[in-house]
């Protein structure tokens, strides 16, 4: 009697209403969580072009330009764009694969090492709050171009309240406000690298040509310790690429959306970094001293590259973009933030309170801690310079991301070699990356190489001795970051790397309709049969 009990509950959850196969019909074997799948392709492409694009490349670009030089900050954005298209490529496999909360955070449990997750998981939603702290402190940087009569800790004050409303809404009302604030900084690049050609060539009514008149006078303003130090600012200023990998958990089907995100990722490393970057660094002297970080007014290097053509009312223009780019970033890390330690508490190393979510989807615990820290720390901008806090906090993050970056890319590694270890074939994945393994090794060895050059600008800073203060104030995030890795493989134990013929490749995965055959040919069991009583 208790097994016909059991097939007829059987029988009636494999007749539920499902998706045509046509569309996702997939089967998440372990990867349920509370959070909905409400979100399509459009707001994950949009997400992931657009959320990158706030203080680091309109306001960082600034301080990059007058500490490195023109060269120096476009070889900087290259460099970071290489390692994020890598970086993103990893993302892509592995989301489609397993679209999890907290996704690089969970890849690296399941791939690398509980430790090492552990470590991961904490760092990185550290450095989700001093963004959005930074982004709230930028925000009173850009609107003190308009006027200084309002306090710094009311305009702080007013957008952390916009920013927690955002997120506080319904998930789809988050990624449409997303879409919106993309498609306007998307549009206005456009139009800035159009209209900054035009300016260097001569057509604005108050300079006349200016050519490569600041690359053929200093392209290194400071040397090769100059350039190391841009290099912080250009991997700040496209950290947050990575948020694609999260929204993954929220969208309906993943292995159409997320390798559109990635695919989209060459036109935003192109226009809004690179061709961003050089048209500044052809219109703008790195020695002018109204540059963000500066004596003088603090401005964004397109605002200044505007009102020194004479272009005022596109200076105005471009303040409000930046304006909203800021306030779109600080938005973004709230949901990353999150969604991150949503996942660290699936993964039992973060209590389990925040590893619920409301009936609608909203992880309300995880984003009142992430957006109550994230604001408090904004408040350091009251008593001191913003382009100080700026460089604080984004030499903190950068080191954060790197570390990030790289267990992406080794969690990609690993999870390669343990698909060809158990017999699998490429083949089998849902989708698969041109550029592995070339991609994954590229962007790990240059996230090392670089935890490593940023030891030396810490200890030898640019324009400075060496001292005890300087050197935990921007290296402090890599010693948190082994000594919470060291005190983790204290409780965890055991090995160093998990076994590669150990790990469940099944037990987080995402199955879709149509490898439903494939799954059935090589590895059959009842995930096959589920999948085909769908699929059928």
């Amino acid at each position: 009697m208790a097994s016909d009990t059991t097939s007829n509950k059987t029988s009636e959850k494999t007749i539920e209403p499902e998706p045509s196969p046509r569309e996702v019909a997939d089967i998440d074997h372990g990867a349920e969580t509370d959070l909905h799948r409400t979100l399509s392709t459009r707001h994950i492409t949009m997400i992931a072009l657009g959320s990158s694009i706030g203080m680091g490349l309109w306001l960082g670009s600034g301080t990059s330009l007058a500490n490195g030089g023109p060269a120096a900050i476009v070889i900087g954005y290259v460099l970071s764009g290489s390692m994020i298209w890598s970086v993103s490529h990893s993302i892509g496999e592995m989301a489609v694969l397993y679209p999890l909360p907290s996704a690089f955070v969970q890849w690296t449990s399941m791939f690398v090492d509980p430790a090492a997750a552990f470590a991961l998981g904490w760092s990185y939603w550290l450095s989700y709050f001093i963004t959005i702290a930074n982004e709230l402190q930028g925000i009173n940087t850009v609107l003190s171009f308009w006027t200084h009569k309002v306090p710094v800790a009311a305009w702080i004050s007013i957008f952390w309240v916009v920013i927690t409303l955002i997120n506080v809404a319904a998930v789809r009302f988050f990624a449409e406000v997303e879409v919106v604030s993309s498609t306007i900084k998307f549009s206005w690049i456009i139009v800035v690298i159009i209209s900054l050609i035009v300016v260097s060539a001569g057509g604005a009514p108050a300079e006349g040509p200016i050519g490569f008149r600041y690359w053929n006078v200093e392209p290194f303003t400071n040397g090769f310790k100059g350039f190391l130090s841009v290099v912080p600012t250009c991997i700040f200023a496209m950290s947050g690429s990575e948020s694609c990998a999260l929204v993954a958990a929220e969208t309906s089907n993943p292995r159409k959306s997320v390798p559109r995100a990635v695919g989209s990722m060459w036109l935003r490393l192109s226009l809004f970094y690179i061709l961003g970057s050089f048209v500044i660094t052809t219109t703008v002297d790195p020695k002018d001293k109204n540059l963000f970080g500066g004596d003088g007014v603090n401005a964004s290097p397109f605002v200044i590259a505007y009102r020194n053509a004479g272009l005022d009312p596109l200076a105005h223009m471009m303040n409000a973009v930046i304006f909203i780019s800021v306030l779109s970033t600080g938005t973004i890390s709230g949901y990353g933030g999150a969604r991150t330690l949503m996942g660290m508490a699936h993964l039992n190393i973060a209590p389990k309170i925040f590893g619920k979510a409301d009936k609608t989807g909203r992880p309300l615990a995880s984003l009142f801690i992430t957006l109550l820290i994230g604001g408090g720390l904004s408040y350091l901008n009251v008593s001191n310079k913003g382009a100080d806090v700026f460089t604080w906090f984004s030499n903190l993050t950068s080191l954060l991301t790197l570390f990030g970056w790289g267990m992406i890319c080794l969690s990609h590694i690993r999870m390669r070699y343990a698909w060809k270890i158990q017999g699998r074939d490429p083949s089998e994945l849902p989708w698969k990356s041109w550029t592995y393994p070339y991609g994954a090794y590229w962007g790990l060895v240059w996230c090392v190489l670089l935890v490593i050059t940023e030891f030396y600008v810490s200890v030898w800073p640019l324009g400075g001795s060496p001292n005890v203060k300087n050197f935990f104030a921007n290296y402090v995030s890599v010693v948190a970051i082994v000594v919470i890795y060291l005190a983790a493989r204290l409780y965890y134990r055991g090995p160093w790397w998990i076994d590669a013929r150990t790990i469940d490749l099944d037990g987080m995965r995402r199955f879709y309709a149509d490898t439903a055959d494939v799954e059935a040919k090589t590895h059959g069991g009842i995930i096959s049969k589920m999948v085909k009583a769908i699929t059928d």
